[in-house]
């Protein structure tokens, strides 16, 4: 239902623009997020986004990090500048969905692409 794109690997200070879709028969979707996880660690809420257009970051990526959505083609994204090695993990895509024929908001997630920064 949702599928991310966009990862790879970049030089410290780079950038990179991660891509989420999200497919099937949708009625709506409300809030949108990237989340982003490092190997034994909880996976961690960066930036999310209503569907009003309403952002939130967390500290760490404000002013680096913007996130936008198309919600005529129900795709979000993540831009990422001025990427740090802090940066990497595999960053995952959420959303607030509701199907066509339903009437509730079901929790969707994406399967994650990997985002790698050399110092």
């Amino acid at each position: 239902q949702l599928q991310a794109c966009g990862g790879g690997l970049v030089q410290a200070g780079g950038s990179l623009r991660l891509s989420c879709a999200a497919s099937g028969s949708i009625a709506n979707i409300l809030t949108m997020r990237w989340y982003r996880q490092v190997p034994g660690k909880r996976r961690n809420l960066v930036a999310s986004i209503t569907n009003g257009g309403n952002e939130n970051y967390v500290d760490s990526v404000k002013g680096r990090f913007t996130i936008s959505r198309d919600n005529a083609n129900n795709i979000m994204y993540l831009q990422m500048n001025h990427l740090t090695p802090d940066d990497a993990a595999v960053y995952y895509c959420n959303a607030d969905i509701r199907k066509t024929g339903t009437w509730e908001y079901l929790e969707f997630w994406g399967q994650g692409t990997q985002v790698t920064v050399s110092s």
